[in-house]
This record gives structure tokens, sequence and C-alpha cells, in this order.
């Protein structure tokens, strides 16, 4: 395996583990915490898209998994950028 893999993978568990976090502070009525998943999911998502994009900077798998992990980020930006959640997270 070589660099880019590893740095990738450490990448996306600590993304990962900070939206998890985040996720759960926004479901205790954290609005900071709402606003930085809603920043972190959209900047993944853009991740993702250039990873499958690049030629050969990755191997198909990879480019494959990411794919997949991208289409569940997608649903959860639907979630947190729609009206029902925008309106409980709105400023006061």
């Amino acid at each position: 395996m070589n660099d880019a893999l590893w740095i990738r993978g450490s990448i996306v568990v600590a993304s990962a583990s900070l939206m998890f976090v985040c996720a759960l502070q926004s479901a205790r009525g954290s609005r900071g915490a709402y606003r930085r998943l809603r920043i972190i999911s959209g900047v993944m998502v853009a991740a993702i898209a250039a990873i499958i994009a690049l030629p050969d900077a990755f191997p198909l798998w990879m480019k494959i998994e990411q794919g997949v992990c991208g289409l569940l980020l997608i649903g959860v930006l639907v979630i947190v950028n729609g009206r029902y959640l925008r309106g409980v997270f709105a400023a006061r």
C-alpha cells in the first residue's frame, strides 16, 4: 500500500469521528456543532469527488468504497441542510 492510502484512511477515521461527535452534540441542541456538521459533511463530499476524479491516484477498490461513502454523506447533507433542521437550529 502506498502512503496516500494510509493518509486517506487516517483522514476518513478522523473526519468520521469528528462528524459523530458533532452529530451527538447537535442532537443535544448545540447550534455550533450543527454548523460544523454541515460544513464537514460538505467538505468530505467534495474531497470524495476529488478522489474519484483523480486518475491513477488511488486504486479502483478505494474509489468504489469512497463512492459508497459519498452517497451516504450526500444523504447526511440532504438531512442537515433540510428545511426542518435549519429551522430547528435557526438563530433566535
